[in-house]
């Protein structure tokens, strides 16, 4: 296909394939920058066009492509890890709040005797299931719960005394 037919069978499609584009990308930048995409893949296939049937489907198909690229490239510039369990209402002196007494615990947790510390931090911060603790430490289930939750007993009692 060469330039002159090229622009007859595909730039009549330029108005519906940028509404298409702008329906889903919901910017106009963005809908004119995919659409440029989409005329340069189309551009690039020019020579396998006299296989393809309905050229307008098949430019709408690429387009639409190109839209869930280009959402799937940016989807991860927007959600950021960071921030994903900070509520937008929670203020700055909240969470330093937070953020101070999550240091508190832990060095509460640092006290505690070896056995119960160990078994403490495996089953919160590692997540471990009482029969992998189980496994990795030879104590058995029901001595498991019952230093979890001395060691529990002891953290919120010490705490209360710091908050006091």
């Amino acid at each position: 296909m060469d330039t002159e037919s090229f622009k007859k069978v595909f730039l009549p499609y330029h108005q519906k394939l940028y509404r298409i584009a702008y329906r889903i990308l919901q910017d106009t930048a963005n809908a004119e920058d995919v659409v440029q995409e989409t005329f340069i893949k189309l551009w690039n296939k020019r020579d396998e066009m006299d296989k393809i049937d309905n050229t307008e489907a098949f430019a709408i198909i690429i387009l639409r492509n190109n839209c869930l690229d280009y959402l799937r490239k940016t989807k991860n510039d927007y959600h950021t890890n960071y921030d994903a369990d900070i509520p937008e209402t929670e203020s700055l002196a909240t969470r330093i709040e937070l953020a101070d007494e999550a240091v508190q615990v832990k060095n509460l947790i640092a006290r505690l005797p070896d056995q119960q510390r160990q078994v403490m931090m495996m089953k919160h911060w590692d997540g471990y299931s009482d029969e992998e603790i189980e496994q990795a430490t030879g104590i058995s289930p029901g001595n498991i719960r019952v230093i979890l939750s001395r060691a529990r007993k002891t953290i919120r009692e010490q705490y209360i005394k710091i908050r006091q």
